[in-house]
């Protein structure tokens, strides 16, 4: 009964252990892991090599030239298979498909041409726009040193005003008394200033 009752308890706790949140909650990590690790059968080749190096950084440049390739994969595969079924109808043999891919490479070349001709219009317009903007920023710039320099004229000429005025109202007789003829001079035409 004790090696019973033994075995009886430990089944018991593995029970709780096995039916508990623990046990559901270890299941869920390792379905995830299946599924991200390429199911039941194994890595697969791809998924074994990205598994440790994920770079999940949105690169749009890489996106476009992929983009690119799997057009250009389509359009040769498409290419193939017209060929194919070509042969298998018996109809224009591969040379009219050669003189096809040539006409093609032809129009091609000169819509190369076209772009860049337009790409040397671009690049004068551009040029012309950035002699512009230069052009434009260079007065701007040109008007603010003037009136930088006509505010620092205005400062100097007051402040030389000032200067004088100072000199005229801290004058002395021989005596020590000030002379008044300058102060009261400075008081009418502040009188007159504010009458006018």
């Amino acid at each position: 009964m004790t090696k019973g009752g033994e075995i009886s308890e430990l089944n018991e706790s593995k029970g709780r252990k096995m039916g508990g949140q623990d046990y559901i909650k270890n299941k869920k990590k390792m379905k995830k892991n299946m599924q991200r690790l390429g199911g039941k059968g194994g890595l697969s080749l791809e998924s074994f090599v990205n598994a440790k190096t994920r770079n999940d950084n949105y690169n749009p440049s890489l996106i476009k030239k992929q983009r690119e390739f799997y057009k250009n994969a389509k359009y040769v595969k498409k290419y193939k298979m017209s060929l194919k079924q070509q042969e298998q109808l018996g109809g224009p043999g591969p040379s009219t498909a050669k003189r096809l891919l040539e006409s093609e490479n032809e129009t091609t070349e000169e819509d190369h041409v076209n772009q860049n001709k337009k790409k040397k219009k671009n690049a004068r317009s551009l040029e012309e726009l950035y002699e512009k903007k230069r052009e434009e920023k260079e007065e701007a710039r040109m008007e603010r040193e003037a009136m930088i320099q006509a505010k620092k004229e205005e400062r100097e000429q007051a402040e030389a005003r000032r200067r004088a005025l100072k000199e005229k109202m801290f004058k002395k007789t021989r005596s020590g008394q000030p002379v008044m003829k300058y102060r009261i001079e400075h008081l009418l035409e502040t009188i007159r200033g504010t009458s006018s």
